[in-house]
């Protein structure tokens, strides 16, 4: 196969996919001040909009922890990973909450789905996770994934729910996995030290899920302020 070919099987294949995982990292729903409203709203508008062509969207969410830190009143994250789990507890029934709005006004329904990579690796939760997420994309509903952070702490440590994506991928079965990410391309080292290595992971030319609301970017935010 040429080079040329491969290329285009690439950029074709985000078109074709019918089952689709997106990874929404936290810092594109957060900013140093808080939720960044606008942000939900772009994510739910746009997975309405592939619900609408047929196509069967998991979303894995970071933010719970930004979340329940505003609502504790702290101007950190956590300084300990105690902290950060608490801060996990208190903030995910926000997180889902500002889901529901957002995609309520596309007439979808989410779900909220709690767990861990150590869990999946059981049988048995293995696939009772996947038949309950299978369940729910056969309703119409959006599931929404993230990391129980009470009895697990790899994603707080390592990961901002990237490896639990992979995971999820396997899980339903999905035909691609879209992360979106404030990080502009593969980096060597962490993006502060390293320099940008082969440019960014995806082609301009696929999957139409850009938000366009990297760090300070609030496009759109009046219509999702509430």
């Amino acid at each position: 196969m040429s080079a040329a070919r491969r290329a285009a099987d690439v950029r074709e294949a985000p078109r074709r996919a019918k089952r689709i995982v997106v990874k929404v990292g936290s810092g594109l729903l957060t900013d140093g001040t808080g939720v960044r409203a606008a942000a939900f709203g772009q994510v739910a508008r746009q997975v309405a909009k592939l619900a609408a062509e047929g196509r069967e969207v998991v979303v894995v969410s970071s933010g719970a922890i930004a979340v329940g830190s505003r609502a504790l009143g702290w101007d950190h994250p956590g300084r300990s990973i105690p902290e950060k789990q608490a801060a996990a507890a208190v903030g995910q029934p926000g997180l889902v909450e500002l889901y529901r709005r957002r995609f309520a006004r596309f007439g979808l329904q989410v779900a909220q789905v709690l767990v861990t990579r150590s869990g999946l690796q059981d049988r048995e939760r293995f696939l009772n996770a996947r038949h309950t997420l299978q369940q729910l994309l056969r309703l119409g509903v959006v599931p929404i994934v993230n990391e129980n952070d009470t009895v697990a702490t790899d994603e707080i440590r390592f990961g901002d729910n990237d490896n639990l994506s992979a995971t999820v991928v396997n899980l339903v079965g999905a035909d691609l996995l879209v992360i979106l990410t404030d990080v502009e391309g593969l980096h060597r080292e962490p993006p502060r030290a390293g320099e940008l290595h082969d440019g960014p992971l995806a082609p301009e030319e696929g999957l139409d899920l850009g938000l366009g609301v990297g760090r300070g970017d609030r496009a759109q935010g009046e219509h999702d302020a509430d």
